[in-house]
Formats: structure tokens, C-alpha cells, sequence
């Protein structure tokens, strides 16, 4: 009778152990699918600088800016697994502190804002480098009705909770890519070469955890 009892018990244990385990490892794989979860991030417009660089007869490079635009993008700052972006420029908002030259920019033979208002960047893939703090984004720029694939340098800076204002969990983002104009069918002054083919870019930016 002893030894029917003993087994008795030993079976009870052994049961509510392997329940315990299993509890144990639905908890871990649970957990790890939460913090695996992407979550929307967007992008503060009131921290968002998007500036350019195109050579000007030889002589300089001229600067500019576009002064209005907005983005948002799903992320897993964990495990930086990147999932969608999209970011809008609005044409008609290029600034390079001359109205004459800003004009120009602004019609047919540059950006023609009326006709294509929104300059757009539609990001697919993400694929970061070995301590995941920068790496390369893929993704779709779409410029006077042409779309053409583009690759930007990122850097992941700071993420945060944001110490005033607002105080949501930020991620400070720098990113950087070089294009040729002619390929969106930007071709003006490029047979005189009064106006470089090859355009610097360079955006900065803080987005919010939402």
C-alpha cells in the first residue's frame, strides 16, 4: 500500500510539474510575442529637417530645404525589425532662401508642384547592420509621376522617453542618400552642365511612439 501511495504522489508530482513547464513556456513565447509586436511610429513634424545639395555651374553646391512633410512608419524598436514607412514631401515647399530661384524650382523644369504636388518615399525593407544601430533602407521614391528605387543610410540615434512635452517613448533617426535627377526625368541644364545630375539628401528626424 506504501508503494501504491508513493507512486501515487510521484505520479501527482510529475503532472503537475509538466503543467507548470508548459505554463512556463507558454508565458515565455506570450512575453516574447508582445515585445515582438511592431507598434506605429510617427514622425514629429515640428523635428523634421529634409535638406539638399546639387552642384550649381561647378562653382558651389547650391543648399536647400524642403520646408513641409510628414511620415509615419511600423517598427519594433526591439528587435529593429522594420515593417512599413511612407513619407510625404510637399513639393511647393522647397526653400533656398532666394524667391526667384525657389519659383523655378518649383515649375516645369524642376519639381512642377502643380502637376505632382507630393514627393513620395515608400519604404519596404529594412536591413540593419550587426549591432543593429544603423543600417540600409529600401524603399520607392515616386518624383514627378516616376517611381525608382532608392537606398538610404540610416542611423538609429537616441530612444527615449522624451524628458518634457509630450514624454512619449522617441527615436531619433539620421538618414542620408544620393540620387541622379535625370533618372525621374529631371533633365534640364544637365547638356550645359549649369545644374548637376547628382543630388545630395539628407533628412533628420524624431518620431513618436504612438
Amino acid at each position: 500500500m506504501k508503494r501504491i501511495a508513493g507512486e501515487s504522489i510521484k505520479m501527482t508530482f510529475l503532472r503537475e510539474s509538466g503543467k507548470l513547464a508548459a505554463a512556463l513556456l507558454y508565458a515565455v513565447i506570450f512575453t516574447e510575442g508582445i515585445n515582438a509586436e511592431p507598434v506605429n511610429w510617427e514622425i514629429d513634424p515640428e523635428h523634421f529637417s529634409l535638406a539638399f545639395e546639387a552642384e550649381h555651374i561647378g562653382y558651389q553646391k547650391q543648399l536647400g530645404f524642403f520646408l513641409e512633410a510628414s511620415g509615419e512608419f511600423r517598427f519594433d524598436s526591439d528587435t529593429r525589425e522594420f515593417f512599413s514607412g511612407r513619407v510625404e514631401v510637399q513639393a511647393n515647399s522647397i526653400f533656398t532662401n532666394n524667391e526667384d530661384r525657389d519659383n523655378h524650382l518649383k515649375g516645369r523644369d524642376f519639381l512642377n508642384s502643380r502637376r505632382h504636388p507630393i514627393v513620395l518615399f515608400e519604404a519596404s525593407e529594412f536591413l540593419p547592420n550587426k549591432d543593429r544601430t544603423a543600417g540600409k533602407l529600401h524603399g520607392n521614391l515616386t518624383l514627378l509621376g516616376v517611381t525608382r528605387s532608392i537606398v538610404l543610410d540610416i542611423i538609429l540615434n537616441k530612444q527615449a522617453e522624451y524628458p518634457f512635452g509630450h514624454r512619449k517613448e522617441t527615436l531619433g533617426v539620421s538618414a542620408s542618400t544620393i540620387i541622379d535627377r535625370s533618372q525621374w526625368g529631371m533633365d534640364y541644364a544637365l547638356s550645359s552642365k549649369m545644374v548637376g545630375d547628382t543630388v545630395k539628401l539628407r533628412f533628420e528626424f524624431e518620431a513618436i511612439q504612438q
